[in-house]
């Protein structure tokens, strides 16, 4: 339907972390909220991701923590294991929820997916599948959007939460590149070993390994693959490939490798960063999340950039007069802190390629401390 009436509205684009988070803290806030997601139905795309404690101190605010530790796998501590397949170094992240509870969370993207969407519709949330934003007109302290539908919107905010190639971004006049780091990163879906307690990163020869679990039962392989260009390759042939692939690395990566071979849940994408130099809004439309600022995965942070976006969105445009001056009180806020971010996983990505692992492994602790700081 068409909607004339813009106070306290929002149109949202993308049903992905930043964009379910944002949906819930601005419908608590008594904004209007409608999500638009460009995929026809609730499908995830990955196997797991990894919940740090900043995430878990955002979704603590918003009375989901529980859901995410009763559906993944509460971890302390990233053991990082040598060329020689002998630990290296044991870092115990802070635990920012408490001390008697973990410091971050592995779980299936399905599963946190679930627990997103069912509190933004909870706080009365409308999701619309198979939609999405065509054009995008500033009118005074009102944004007015055109859906993929034809009907249009008369609303006091638009937010691009829609990933790294995003086209609100694109609408909004916004531009920055997305850079390749030369890797392409992997991802099996295996039963969790029983002495998966924690991550556990494999230094290789030329590559790096890890595991991370995401539940009593299951577990993700993950495997950085250094030096290559982009690339696809058949689905058929993604298991046999990452099992070949481990076959360098000494010690329990060993015991993973026939897990692999078995999984018929493999992904292999490409290492892409991006970040916003200049401003992330323009108007009454703002971008967050991926779209702002995508890091390498080395730092397993993006999700908690994404959710913290969310959740300071909603407190920046709730305490200014204007929808304009909450967004860059916003953007003041966050831009420092998710640009470091990025760029200290691009540095951990080029030491990895180098096979410095020694230098990486401190950069990681320092992030995470960083990262612990209030949002």
């Amino acid at each position: 339907m068409d909607s004339n009436d813009g106070s306290r509205s929002v149109v949202i684009v993308g049903a992905g972390v930043a964009g379910l988070t944002a949906a819930t803290a601005l419908a608590r806030s008594g904004w209007r909220v409608e999500v638009a997601e460009a995929d026809p139905d609730r499908s995830t795309a990955g196997w797991g991701l990894c919940l740090t404690g900043p995430s878990l101190r955002a979704l603590e605010k918003l009375d989901l923590v529980d859901a995410c530790l009763s559906k993944g796998y509460g971890m302390s501590a990233i053991t990082h294991v040598d060329v020689e397949g002998m630990p290296a170094d044991r870092v115990e992240l802070p635990r920012l929820i408490g001390g008697q509870r973990p410091a971050m969370v592995g779980i299936a993207r399905a599963e946190l997916h679930r627990i997103l969407y069912a509190e933004a519709e909870r706080c009365g949330a409308v999701i619309h599948h198979g939609m999405t934003v065509t054009a995008v007109q500033q009118a005074a302290d009102r944004v007015e959007v055109r859906m993929s539908d034809g009907t249009d919107r008369r609303v006091a905010l638009l937010v691009g939460a829609d990933g790294i190639r995003s086209s609100v971004r694109d609408l909004l006049g916004l531009r920055t590149s997305i850079d390749y780091l030369g890797q392409m990163v992997w991802r099996a879906l295996v039963p969790r070993p029983v002495w998966a307690t924690g991550i556990h990163q494999f230094a290789g020869q030329v590559d790096t390994a890890g595991l991370v679990p995401i539940s009593d039962s299951l577990a993700y392989v993950f495997l950085t693959e250094n030096g290559v260009p982009p690339s696809v390759l058949p689905d058929t042939e993604l298991a046999q490939r990452l099992t070949e692939l481990l076959a360098i690395f000494p010690g329990r990566v060993a015991q993973l490798r026939p897990l692999v071979a078995a999984s018929d849940s493999v992904v292999r994408r490409p290492v892409q960063t991006a970040v916003l130099t200049g401003a992330w809004h323009r108007g009454n439309g703002v971008v967050i999340g991926d779209a702002a600022h995508a890091p390498a995965p080395q730092m397993a942070s993006g999700a908690a950039l994404a959710i913290e976006d969310g959740l300071v969105l909603a407190k920046e445009v709730a305490r200014h007069a204007t929808v304009g001056a909450g967004l860059v009180a916003f953007v003041d806020r966050r831009a420092p802190r998710c640009r470091a971010l990025v760029q200290t996983s691009v540095t951990i990505s080029g030491l990895e390629q180098r096979q410095r692992h020694h230098e990486a492994y401190p950069l990681i602790e320092a992030g995470h401390r960083q990262l612990a700081e209030s949002a």
